[in-house]
């Protein structure tokens, strides 16, 4: 079914609720398409829509088309040009000696699934549809795996589109936080950016997600004045 300047998907597998958001290289949706829409998921038997993360410019039609805000969060930003020897960019935690970063394959993918359902709860978490849209959000981008003992425990998924990256997803198993996993996969996504040659990496975490924020602040993420919101709409 097709949405005029509206990217729409199931969302968690759950037939009831669906994603909408701007469809990519498209502008900004107009207030009756974005209802249009709504009414045909209305059809299907969708009583609840989500939106991706977006600007508060992003925001404004769908708040206007009767979405309210879900929740807030904060937006970071990496100049790539800095040094990461600068004061407070070198991770609290070195790598453990056993700890193994490899490319993530499409085979992967079951393991990345079980990673991010262990690691997100209930709302935040990727379902195999949500993983593809990451995984495809950008031109290019770079997919790895977190090992201990032969055990994954760990995985991002880094974009590139022009000269701005963006760490797409970074999911690390509870059992394996604050052991150096995510200062890991987040200095191998910087020295993937900026071989690259991207000048600037963006990333976003909730605001209540406090290790996540002080991890990218420790790698030299700057939080912006104005963050992200996602909002929802409900019968």
């Amino acid at each position: 079914m097709s949405y005029r300047h509206l990217r729409v998907a199931p969302w968690q597998g759950d037939p009831e609720t669906a994603l909408m958001g701007p469809a990519r290289g498209r502008g900004s949706p107009e207030v009756d398409a974005i209802r249009q829409g709504i009414d045909r998921l209305v059809r299907k038997g969708v009583t609840t829509v989500v939106t991706p993360a977006l600007s508060h410019y992003e925001a404004e039609p769908f708040f206007q088309a009767g979405f309210t805000l879900h929740e807030r969060l904060h937006l970071l930003a990496k100049n790539l040009s800095a040094p990461d020897s600068d004061p407070g960019t070198a991770p609290i935690h070195p790598p453990p000696d056993d700890l193994n970063i490899s490319t993530a394959r499409f085979w992967h993918r079951r393991r990345m699934l079980d990673v991010d359902r262990r690691a997100f709860q209930g709302f935040w978490q990727f379902d195999a549809v949500s993983l593809g849209e990451a995984l495809n959000a950008t031109p290019h981008y770079w997919a790895r795996l977190a090992e201990l003992d032969g055990k994954t425990v760990g995985y991002a998924i880094t974009g590139r589109a022009g000269d701005r990256g963006y760490l797409q997803r970074l999911a690390v198993v509870p059992e394996a936080q604050g052991k150096g996993v995510g200062s890991t996969l987040v200095n191998d996504a910087i020295a993937w950016l900026r071989h690259r040659r991207a000048s600037l990496a963006l990333v976003n975490t909730q605001e209540i997600n406090e290790r996540a924020f002080d991890l990218y602040q420790r790698h030299g993420f700057v939080r912006q004045s104005e963050g992200l919101i996602v909002l929802r709409w409900s019968t």
